[in-house]
């Protein structure tokens, strides 16, 4: 609904005052016309009469007394309405929401890097010319198969080891328990044995080391082929630091100054809002002629507004 506040006119509690009273005098008259009949009743007892009854015609001013009553409450009406105006005015400004205009900086989108993997052995022996993949082949197959047959319970290892235990004369049992001789003859000599040992593990030395030969330069390769790809990495992963370093210096400023001046934003905004609720808290009642007469009839009665 509409109201009438202004910077001058009637004061707020000016007008709090008169529309109290107001319901008071309406209040006043609603209680003469309380009760009001037709008629009243008497009944005689004994000779003595009793009213049942009183009577309460209608006032002779009742027309103006109505008028007045209206008036009243129209007044009351009135004021009220700016009343709750101003309050609901003063709330606004109190709920008022600050809301910043300024765009906040976009965040950077910052670099990832996926590093290279590092490479495994098989890598190494990817590397090897075929001439070296068979050399290596044949290497290994014959350090292991001489291994198998020289090394712990080889072949030739069970040889040495039964030869000195060999006995000439061994006697087995024939028919009804018979025992007869049997000769031993050995075609292996201990020097013999030792000797073949001597030459084959000659033999497994030479063909191990170009084994191990191969196995090294198998792991140099992948150790080397590791220390250029994490060198590499590591120049890559430096560079994006680098680029991310700077993208978070310039987002980092930006923000500062964005914050900076949202904050400046906001005591602006704060300090025009009670600026605003000073003015509002100031604001009066322009009474309307209507209504003049009946606030005057009660204004006078108030004390003066210091």
């Amino acid at each position: 609904m509409k109201n009438t506040l202004s910077t001058t006119g009637l004061s707020l509690s000016q007008a709090a005052s008169i529309s109290n009273l107001c319901y008071q005098r309406a209040l006043e008259i609603s209680h003469r016309l309380l009760g009001v009949n037709n008629a009243s009743k008497s009944v005689k007892v004994n000779g003595e009469t009793y009213e049942e009854t009183v009577a309460k015609p209608l006032p002779t001013d009742v027309v103006a007394l109505i008028e007045e009553k209206a008036k009243l409450h129209a007044t009351q009406a009135f004021l009220m309405t700016n009343l709750k105006a101003k309050e609901q005015l003063l709330q606004d400004l109190k709920r008022k929401f600050f809301e910043s205009k300024l765009e906040a900086p976009e965040k950077p989108e910052f670099k990832s890097f996926d590093p290279k993997p590092l490479v495994a052995e098989t890598w190494g022996w990817d590397q090897l010319t075929i001439a070296e993949s068979c050399e290596f082949l044949q290497a290994e197959a014959y350090a292991a198969h001489i291994g198998q047959f020289i090394h712990k319970d080889g072949v030739l290892d069970k040889l040495r080891k039964e030869l000195p235990g060999v006995k000439t004369l061994e006697w087995i049992s024939v028919k009804d328990g018979e025992r007869i001789p049997v000769k031993v003859t050995t075609h292996h000599k201990s020097d013999d044995l030792l000797k073949t040992h001597e030459e084959l593990a000659a033999l497994h030395r030479t063909h191990e080391q170009r084994v191990n030969y191969f196995k090294a330069k198998v792991k140099n390769l992948v150790s080397e082929e590791n220390a250029r790809i994490s060198k590499e990495n590591a120049v890559e992963q430096e560079t994006i630091n680098v680029s991310n370093k700077k993208l978070q210096t310039e987002y980092a400023n930006l923000y500062t100054a964005y914050t900076g001046e949202v904050l400046k934003e906001r005591e602006l905004f704060e300090a025009s809002r009670q600026d605003e609720t000073k003015a509002a808290s100031a604001l009066r009642i322009t009474v309307d002629a209507r209504f003049q007469p009946t606030i005057d009839s009660f204004l006078k009665d108030l004390d003066p507004e210091s």
